[in-house]
């Protein structure tokens, strides 16, 4: 029977409901999370929290199956829900424990990367709106921390989840990254992040210590010379982040305080504000370069300088206190976001500079395709697949997420074996 969906909010407790009851993938859901057929710690120890209607929210709730999981998502009809770490035991008996007993194990690494963190220097939107354009900061964000995390880090199982509004999130599911003790995390993450700062504070790239000689960390090397073509595609062309006299005192500011120069480019963009965030950066090129014969020092500064603009502008702008802690919750994939009524799947970050968040299929598109679905094929009998979000534009990203499960799977079966063996041999 079709489901009258149209005139419903996103999150209405109708929609929200047949979501849970017909499309989420619990299969797939749960094996990512358990990384084994048959249910572990990594599921029962686990916490969810829901967030219900009138803002209550239970916390420390966790499953013995996947199917109990199930019975309770629908039962309790969430207009979201959180994920946490295993526990030293299940959350769901914290109040028959001794005090401090309950306490998190493991966890994915996780990251947050936010769009408001971009309001200061993106023009096309602001506040919680979204376009194609801005997602640009968001990819070039992706393909950084994405390399950076296998490349360095030597993460393997990353998966990147829309956020179902502004932002991304990443959770990484290897062994490795499961055991990060809190410490641990802080480290990795300190290491990654190079945006700090308030909006009162010009300059937000601090990466040379008190050394404004010192060389970049290969790492950020390798970074830059990839944000490179990103700042001209992003910053300069697209966003045009100087064109305004907001925009071109913000660059100003971020720049050593040479009287001369910066006072000339002052008053030549006073004189002429119609040029263009391009030829501003040209500009800025062409009075370094005029500094390289005569004051070598100041050159140098201004290239140091120029550098750590292309960083503040187009690198990872990290919510840091997510991924240091395992006790902090984070939305679950495939959460409907209760304000857009958006699904949160999967991005491959291969093809992030094509993603459109505005194209990511809503519950009321996915509930309208299934009402169509069965109106064109009958439901029930040969016409019913085994899954019904096979039927919808849902299919695509549970696929994605069904293959990336798999690959972990694989990996933890590897684990396994081989701490299998090694008590064997010993």
């Amino acid at each position: 029977m079709p489901i009258p969906v149209r005139d419903e909010p996103p999150s209405s407790p109708q929609v929200m409901n047949a979501f849970y009851r017909r499309l989420f993938p619990y299969r797939p859901f749960f094996l990512w999370l358990n990384q084994d057929q048959v249910p572990s710690k990594l599921f029962t120890h686990r916490e969810f929290a829901f967030t219900l209607a009138g803002d209550v929210y239970l916390r420390y709730n966790s499953f013995h199956t996947s199917d109990e999981f199930k019975k309770e998502l629908v039962r309790l009809n969430p207009s979201r829900f959180e994920i946490g770490p295993q526990y030293s035991a299940r959350p769901r008996d914290r109040k028959t424990l001794a005090a401090g007993a309950l306490q998190p194990q493991r966890r994915e690494l996780v990251f947050d990367i936010d769009m408001t963190d971009y309001d200061e220097i993106r023009t096309c939107c602001t506040d919680k709106k979204i376009c194609k354009r801005c997602w640009g900061y968001i990819a070039a964000a992706v393909k950084v921390l994405d390399h950076a995390l296998r490349e360095t880090f030597g993460f393997r199982h990353l998966l990147w989840v829309y956020s179902g509004r502004r932002g991304i999130h990443c959770w990484i599911s290897d062994q490795s990254a499961l055991d990060l003790n809190d410490d641990q995390r802080k480290s990795l993450v300190t290491f990654l992040e190079v945006i700090k700062g308030g909006k009162e504070q010009a300059k937000k790239v601090n990466v040379r210590g008190n050394k404004d000689e010192a060389e970049l960390h290969p790492a950020l090397t390798d970074a830059l010379e990839n944000l490179k073509m990103s700042f001209v595609k992003l910053v300069l062309h697209d966003q045009d982040c100087f064109g305004t006299e907001r925009g071109w005192e913000a660059l100003l500011a971020i720049l050593p305080q040479d009287r001369e120069l910066i006072g000339g480019l002052r008053r030549d963009w006073q004189s002429d504000p119609t040029r263009s965030s391009v030829e501003k950066w040209g500009d800025l090129q062409q009075a370094v370069a005029s500094l390289k014969k005569g004051n070598q020092l100041l050159f140098r500064k201004f290239e140091r300088a120029m550098q750590d603009v292309i960083l503040q502008y187009t690198y990872p702008r990290i919510d840091a206190e997510v991924s240091k802690h395992r006790n902090h919750l984070l939305k679950a994939p495939f959460c409907v976001h209760p304000g857009t009524g958006r699904v949160c799947v999967p991005v491959n970050p291969d093809l992030v500079d094509d993603f459109d968040p505005e194209t990511v299929p809503t519950v009321g598109d996915l509930l309208n395709e299934l009402d169509k679905a069965a109106a064109e094929g009958g439901e029930g009998g040969s016409q019913r697949r085994a899954e019904e979000y096979d039927q919808t534009s849902l299919k695509p990203y549970v696929e994605m997420f069904e293959k990336h499960v798999a690959a972990v799977l694989r990996d933890s079966r590897g684990a396994k074996r081989a701490v299998k063996q090694e008590s064997m041999d010993f």
